[in-house]
């Protein structure tokens, strides 16, 4: 009998939440979990599965607004798991993962729909669809600079109980802060949502690293990665995708070396 994995990840209606091919963030977490020797295994939880509530890490990805209705109330109506959601497990959500876990989802029409609560935050139709390359300073310790791209019809704005998870330096994110400035995604102790794409994980190592210390607590540093020729250029990559960031933040990119 084969001992029970080290780290379970729970892929949330990757059949109904599949835009942009978000489940692929879900490979990121597994393989560099198993890089540092720990065991992984990834559930694909379809809507026509009854989801375990024990997973380590839970993962929601983007959609249509039929999917944000159909996956806002497929999860209320799992009990367990919405309270694992709320009170154990760690979540990471993209786009629509995002927005429905806040208080409430405004549609082109302007009615109003409940979200799920988790996140003190509301969702409302913007003038114009954000698309287009992002790129975030992120507010997590030790992340740096973060890069996707967003596709998005929603302005999002975060109550007093959740945290931008960045500032945006190049893009729309989140939209215009009270402050003046542009957020982008969302932070709580449980959840890290964003509206970044890509697989945002696979441009992201250090972000993949973040939410695997927040399962296990251990850091990870690169140090302990092992030689892996046959992965395309990382650092080269993400030097690309970081050129697009406004001249006036030359600076600061100049003391940033993108992470593998």
């Amino acid at each position: 009998m084969s001992a029970a994995p080290d780290l379970v990840i729970g892929v949330l209606l990757p059949d109904v939440l599949g835009t942009y091919s978000d489940a692929g963030n879900a490979v990121v977490l597994a393989q560099r979990a198993r890089w540092r020797g720990i065991e992984a295994n990834v559930l694909h939880l379809s809507a026509d599965t009854t989801p375990p509530a024990g997973c380590d890490i839970y993962l929601l990805g983007g959609g249509e607004d039929a999917a944000q209705l159909f996956a806002i109330e497929w999860l209320a109506g799992h009990k367990a798991l919405l309270r694992s959601l709320s009170d154990t497990a760690t979540t990471f959500a993209v786009c629509a993962g995002l927005q429905i876990l806040g208080h409430t989802l405004t549609d082109e029409q302007g009615r109003n729909h409940d979200g799920l609560g988790l996140l003190d935050l509301t969702t409302a139709p913007r003038r114009r669809r954000a698309v287009g390359e992002v790129i975030t300073r992120c507010e997590l310790p030790g992340v740096g600079l973060l890069t996707g791209f967003e596709n998005h019809r929603g302005a999002t704005t975060l109550g007093a109980g959740v945290r931008p998870l960045g500032q945006v330096l190049s893009g729309v994110g989140n939209g215009a802060t009270s402050s003046g400035g542009r957020g982008e995604g969302a932070v709580t102790d449980r959840v890290v949502a964003t509206y970044l794409h890509g697989p945002v994980l696979a441009r992201n190592p250090a972000l993949a690293d973040h939410l695997l210390c927040r399962v296990t607590g251990h850091r990870f540093p690169d140090a302990d990665l092992p030689d892996l020729p046959d992965l395309p250029d990382l650092p080269d990559l993400r030097r690309a995708y970081l050129s697009k960031t406004p001249r006036r933040h030359a600076r600061f990119l100049a003391h940033r070396t993108p992470r593998s």
